[in-house]
């Protein structure tokens, strides 16, 4: 699962009122190789909720990005290669997501997050 994923997933279980960022588990991470598509990162950024990708980057052992940007670094190189490993070739392979509410784990598993409900849940 890329943090491109990651960010945009969050808990649905019944009754959570905050259930973004989830938590990472990291068993198993493993980097990809993508083709850097600037245009895409350009368009994907201001989507990006950045404390988020930052923390998960950093629970996965990659502590390259800034705390805190400005949409001008997407005029730096260097930045952009730093966002583009972040966002699309940093993938959890095992482990889980973990509800910052309830602590509820969702596996992770051949890269693939199961974010189904309990009928408890729902």
């Amino acid at each position: 699962m890329r943090l491109i994923t990651h960010n945009m997933l969050s808990s649905k279980i019944k009754g959570v009122t905050n259930g973004f960022p989830l938590g990472i588990e990291a068993e198993k991470v493993v980097e990809k190789q993508v083709d850097l598509n600037v245009d895409f990162l350009k368009n994907m950024f201001p989507k990006i909720e950045w404390k988020a990708l930052v923390s998960a980057s950093r629970t996965m052992g990659y502590a390259e990005l800034p705390e805190e940007v400005e949409p001008s670094k997407l005029d730096s190189e260097e930045f952009l290669q730093k966002f583009h490993h972040a966002l699309l070739e940093l993938h959890l392979e095992e482990g889980a997501l973990v509800c910052p509410e309830t602590g509820r784990r969702f596996p992770v598993s051949k890269g693939i997050p199961n974010m189904l409900l309990h009928e408890d849940e729902v």
